[in-house]
């Protein structure tokens, strides 16, 4: 396995040894593709996603805007879908990844759609 990868596993597991969600506080966790990005919203207590939401949903393809423009409107339809099911709170989770670019971006658009973390 290649470094990069190895590493951003690393860096993971040690986020994911911290924190984790709940029914209440659910955990908002963020995978970045190179094309692509997913956020779920998961209860790790019974290891279910209450809510997804992804750039590949057909509102969000079919903006013809940047990868890190893309992402913020993927944080806020994550936040709608949240606030349609009564969570406020959540817990960020980077996945390994930077806060920087498009996890910043998701984080931001999230914020923006009312959520709290």
């Amino acid at each position: 396995m290649n470094s990069k990868v190895s590493a951003r596993k690393k860096i993971r597991y040690r986020i994911r040894k911290k924190i984790s969600g709940s029914g209440s506080k659910p955990r908002l966790s963020v995978f970045r593709s190179n094309t692509e990005i997913y956020v779920q919203l998961i209860n790790d207590e019974n290891g279910t996603t209450i809510a997804a939401a992804s750039s590949r949903e057909k509102d969000i393809a079919a903006q013809k805007v940047n990868k890190v423009e893309k992402s913020k409107l993927v944080g806020v339809a994550v936040a709608r879908k949240a606030s349609e099911l009564g969570i406020k709170d959540v817990v960020f989770d980077r996945g390994g990844y930077l806060y920087h670019g498009r996890v910043k971006a998701v984080a931001d658009g999230a914020r923006e759609g009312g959520l709290q973390f």
